[in-house]
């Protein structure tokens, strides 16, 4: 028995559920997870539906087949179908701050995290002592303004090598161009600080510090040419006082990075996530 997971997205008109759960009920499928949401605005219907079923990969073709043709078409649907026990495969980005890794990586070993990781990009060496604690290979290329173009160019060529789904950019201080971002469209995830666009800069914790900010946050979005301005997946905050100095403001800042992130991969992983009109779509 497999699980099949299907999210959804077309114009909301009657009987769409209707037609999707007696689609499965007739190949002898068993419902076990439904959810649903309209944009009354944009009159939009979105949703997500985990099947269990006799599968295997002749006949999960054949559903896909089969559901374009008998309701894709009709009512004008956008789907993307996924079986739960494939795990997505996601390579990690880093550059020296190591918070973010530490946890993907041990929440990933215990199977916390669903999916494998084939390898670690960064463009310093700082972390390689811990991909090889976790035992992942460890690709150290150098990114400059002259040499940015080639070393993207041999980040592809390592993504479409090992098949890679999805990219988590785990504190990685470089800007992606096109050249990448257009490859995974809502598939890069990235974290940072959301004191933006109020304290932009290499130190915005000593900015925040300064103003005497009450209020510390992050933001986990999908990736976007438009820098930092992509799809929101996750956010948090905490609250800080006069009574903490800039260090507490930075370990703070670095524990909710991590805590949001990780959340952000989980709801990737776990295919919770839609995304339309620059807008997320977060089922529970």
């Amino acid at each position: 028995m497999k699980k099949l997971i299907l999210l959804m997205y077309c114009p909301d008109k009657k009987g769409i559920i209707a037609s999707v759960t007696n689609f499965f009920h007739q190949r002898s499928g068993n419902i076990v997870y439904i959810d649903q949401y309209v944009d009354r605005i944009q009159n939009a219907f979105f949703m997500r539906i985990e099947v269990e079923a006799e599968l295997n990969d002749t006949e999960f073709d054949n559903i896909k087949k089969s559901f374009h043709e008998e309701l894709g078409i009709p009512f004008e649907m956008n789907c993307d179908f996924y079986l739960a026990n494939v795990l997505p495969k996601m390579a990690v980005f880093v550059s020296k701050y190591d918070h973010c890794l530490y946890d993907i990586l041990a929440q990933q070993s215990s199977r916390k995290l669903g999916c494998e990781i084939p390898f670690i990009i960064s463009n310093h060496k700082d972390l390689e002592p811990i991909a090889k604690q976790f035992n992942i290979p460890f690709y150290h290329i150098p990114v400059s303004k002259d040499t940015k173009e080639s070393a993207e160019q041999k980040q592809l060529e390592l993504l479409q090598k090992h098949g890679v789904n999805f990219i988590v950019l785990a504190r990685y201080m470089q800007i992606l161009s096109s050249k990448i971002i257009d490859e995974f469209p809502s598939k890069i995830i990235n974290i940072h600080h959301s004191f933006l666009p109020a304290f932009p800069g290499a130190k915005p914790y000593h900015s925040a510090f300064q103003r005497g900010v009450k209020i510390i946050g992050a933001t986990s979005h999908y990736v976007t040419e438009e820098l930092d301005a992509g799809p929101i997946i996750e956010q948090d905050t905490i609250r800080v006082s006069h009574g903490h100095d800039v260090e507490d403001f930075i370990l703070k800042g670095q524990d909710l990075e991590r805590i949001v992130l990780l959340r952000a991969l989980k709801l990737h992983c776990e295919r919770k996530i839609m995304t339309y009109n620059n807008k997320t779509i977060v089922f529970n």
